[in-house]
């Protein structure tokens, strides 16, 4: 399947800026479920390439002249390839035991560390991971709107609603309260649902020696419908724009993004 993406983010500002620096990881890479067709960045100056710690293809944007609106844009043609629900991961030499570590976000409280030992059991890790993404997005439904990008797992948790970002920072705080690696994944989503964003998160969890997924928001380990972009810890690890200013007053942000399936007959 041939997908087609559009993604722009838009920033305006009260004032104007003095000088802001963009981290963007919006660019994906070649592997065994997808392969990189075309793809570009549309950006309002130059950027520097470079790879982050976690492997990703990161651009960091530097604007030093005064400005009160920064427009970002990514696009391009990806094919996703059939296959497993078993990553294959291209940055062998990042140890899977790095994804141990809790953040600020992730951190569980006792309700999650009970929650997740409730329903896991060592002897069938595959299939209580999957039970237990269930039991949580019946816990926690779909809800936009009721949440906020700094809220941490706990929170959310308590809240018993939420976002695919939240689905994925409890699910991350469960996995590691039980000693399994488990890794933030950033990406795109194509769906013929229209209440479902184009942008997505779902996780990654080592698992007898590699990375299985789990979206949770979707309920399934299938990934024949998403295209991958960064991984790391947290959201602040993988988001696809994140920055810093200065000046610029109070802050107006859009994003819009588009996934498509390429008309095989075309």
């Amino acid at each position: 399947m041939q997908l087609t993406i559009e993604h722009k983010t838009c920033f305006s500002y009260q004032d104007p800026v003095t000088q802001s620096t963009q981290y963007l990881r919006l660019t994906p890479q070649d592997s065994a479920h997808q392969r990189i067709i075309s793809w570009e960045l549309r950006l309002p100056g130059e950027a520097v390439c470079t790879t982050d710690a976690w492997g990703n293809v990161l651009h960091v944007l530097t604007l030093d002249t005064p400005h009160q609106a920064i427009e970002i844009e990514a696009r391009g043609v990806v094919e996703i390839i059939d296959g497993d629900e078993c990553v294959a991961d291209r940055f062998n030499a990042l140890s899977p035991l790095v994804f141990l570590r809790q953040s600020a976000l992730t951190l569980p409280d006792e309700a999650i560390r009970d929650f997740a030992h409730r329903y896991y059991h060592a002897e069938a890790p595959l299939e209580s991971l999957e039970r237990l993404m269930g039991e949580l997005l019946l816990k926690m439904p779909w809800q936009p709107g009721s949440t906020r990008v700094t809220d941490c797992a706990a929170k959310v948790f308590a809240a018993g609603s939420g976002v695919c970002q939240d689905h994925s920072h409890v699910f991350l705080a469960c996995c590691r309260s039980l000693q399994i690696p488990a890794r933030y994944v950033s990406g795109y989503l194509y769906t013929d649902n229209v209440k479902h964003v184009a942008t997505h998160a779902w996780v990654e969890a080592w698992i007898d020696d590699s990375w299985h997924s789990f979206d949770i928001t979707n309920n399934t380990r299938s990934i024949r419908q998403h295209l991958k972009l960064a991984v790391g810890v947290d959201y602040l690890d993988a988001c696809p724009v994140r920055g810093m200013r200065l000046g610029g007053g109070s802050e107006d942000m859009q994003a819009v993004a588009v996934v498509q399936q390429v008309n095989s007959q075309q």
